[in-house]
């Protein structure tokens, strides 16, 4: 058998979870295939359904699909022999005459992606911003003269373009007004550096403020923050697990969840994305088995799963793993980066959306670089788990302290959103983002685009496939004064290229009707293929 628990970790040890004070266990049972909660306050309570959309391309779209890629790839040799033969100016990194006995620096072909497709569509990615990233932002504009290898600013800007690809999804990521006034207040005392660690003399007033009511937001019975979200994953998971540890992790996760799972040596499994059935099985193959050769039990069978999943818009079925890590003795850590604030009646996250009890995760993680307009990230739970990361964690131990005047505007974003400031306006902005969220797919749907991930998910990708279309898709909409973010290959499978609209309650519903009327006429519907073109409106290749 593996580690009872369900609980937190406390020097190295996994706790069992409390029973309730009625004397039942605590947590969800099965029915009929329906996951229901136990009675809450003397009555039952059922979780929301979980309704998402992930339509399958038609036959001749993934035929174009597949024709663009191999004729790039065709291309893509002819120039590379182009090159070898001095025909063709080679801008690509290559390996010096005098170190060719030496072993490779540059794989050449490893490159060849980059270097003959990825480049013919590179002006599409990190335009440079020149604003607050609110609903609209502005756009430094730039040119290549060689193919997309380089860039120069022509020295104008492109104002007020309408942003649908910030996480900004309750409109705090903007520009300074009166309400930042104690952000201002605590630059001018504190500074904006710390200059050590939290272990060292990185600890101020405002890290452990921020910690308390990170907690009382979560409703849990500590917290710990950090400088960076992406640390937050990487550095902390290998904390918790190690050597001897079976890590169970969705196919899907982010990167962050992938490179601390590596780190910590523990052994990893990959389920398929959401699927249940996927995860029972290596729970169950897990308790019976053991470790692989010795067949002893596992220290610790840890699940690793996220809130919203930034690619694919889909919410994680919390209720069905909550219930099988109960069933099987496992632990549960969930990364709320994208969920914490944007989603739950009072935008409490994932664990809100379904009404759970935050003690049936073990490890809440999140970020404040979304919904809060800030930067750094959090741990939550128990005490005696954030006990244990105050003095194991990397990032506790070597990673610089956060900012405080981040961590000030953490604070005003958190009390604006729990209405701490007196006010309902967080409260509303929450259900704003809710309506937009739901008002936009709506309108993509009826548009007859192909959309992926949850209706109540506020990151809603749009699927264009054809690589072509990635890159006509984004300048078409910035020729219009509208952002995107367009996603391909290798961040996707390589057929299933898409654009990603982030929605944010700062938009209005005349900025939400026109991203899909321009977008119809780019024809994505159809899917017809087209022809790459760089940014020099010449063919390429």
């Amino acid at each position: 058998m593996a580690n009872p628990g369900g609980g937190a970790i406390c020097n190295g040890n996994l706790h069992k979870h409390e029973k309730q004070s009625d004397g039942s266990p605590s947590g969800n049972c099965v029915k009929n295939g329906i996951v229901k909660e136990a009675q809450q306050n003397g009555r039952p309570h059922f979780y929301k359904p979980i309704v998402e959309s992930f339509e399958e391309a038609p036959l001749h779209v993934m035929v174009f699909t597949y024709l663009g890629y191999g004729l790039g790839t065709l291309f893509g040799y002819l120039r590379d022999f182009l090159r070898s033969c001095g025909l063709e100016k080679c801008n690509a990194a290559i390996e010096r005459e005098e170190q060719k006995d030496f072993v490779p620096l540059y794989q050449n072909f490893e490159n060849f992606y980059t270097r003959n497709l990825y480049m013919r569509i590179r002006d599409n990615w990190n335009r440079p911003i020149c604003s607050a990233p609110g609903s609209r932002f502005d756009v430094m504009e730039r040119v290549s003269d060689d193919y997309n290898w380089t860039f120069r600013f022509t020295g104008r800007i492109i104002k007020d373009v309408i942003n649908m690809g910030s996480y900004n999804f309750l409109g705090l990521a903007a520009s300074y007004d009166e309400s930042m006034r104690t952000v201002k207040d605590v630059l001018e005392d504190y500074g904006l550096g710390v200059a050590s660690t939290r272990h060292e003399m990185g600890t101020l007033d405002k890290h452990e403020e921020l910690e308390n009511l990170v907690a009382k937001f979560l409703n849990v019975e500590a917290a710990m923050v950090f400088g960076m979200g992406f640390a937050t994953n990487s550095m902390n998971i290998p904390a918790l697990v190690g050597k001897g540890c079976l890590i169970l992790s969705d196919e899907l996760n982010h990167a962050s969840l992938v490179l601390g799972a590596r780190l910590s040596g523990a052994t990893i499994r990959i389920f398929k994305h959401n699927n249940m059935q996927s995860l029972e099985k290596l729970l169950r193959d897990a308790v019976i088995y053991g470790q692989p050769r010795i067949r002893r039990a596992w220290k610790k069978i840890l699940i690793l799963v996220e809130g919203i999943y930034s690619m694919e818009g889909s919410i994680v079925d919390l209720p069905q793993i909550v219930a099988l890590k109960k069933k099987y003795k496992a632990y549960l850590y969930i990364d709320e980066a994208h969920s914490i604030g944007s989603v739950g009646p009072t935008g409490r996250g994932v664990v809100e959306f379904f009404g759970l009890d935050p003690r049936d995760v073990d490890v809440l993680m999140g970020t404040f670089t979304k919904s809060f307009g800030a930067a750094g990230g959090y741990i939550a739970g128990r005490k005696d788990l954030v006990d244990y990361l105050r003095v194991h964690s990397h990032s506790a131990v070597y990673a610089t302290s956060m900012s405080p005047p981040v961590a000030e505007q953490i604070i005003r974003s958190m009390k604006f959103i729990m209405g701490l400031d007196g006010t309902t306006q967080g409260l509303q902005r929450v259900r704003q983002l809710a309506k937009n969220t739901r008002y936009f797919r709506q309108r993509l749907n009826e548009m007859g685009f192909i959309i992926y991930g949850n209706e109540e998910s506020p990151v809603i990708p749009l699927l264009l496939y054809m690589p072509a279309k990635v890159a006509a898709f984004a300048r078409h909409l910035l020729n219009r004064k509208i952002g995107v973010v367009v996603v391909g290959f290798p961040a996707t499978p390589l057929a299933e290229a898409r654009a990603r609209f982030c929605v944010s309650a700062a938009h209005t519903r005349e900025m939400l009707d026109t991203v899909p009327s321009l977008s119809t006429k780019l024809d994505i519907k159809n899917n017809l293929p087209m022809i790459i073109y760089s940014n020099n409106s010449s063919p390429i290749g």
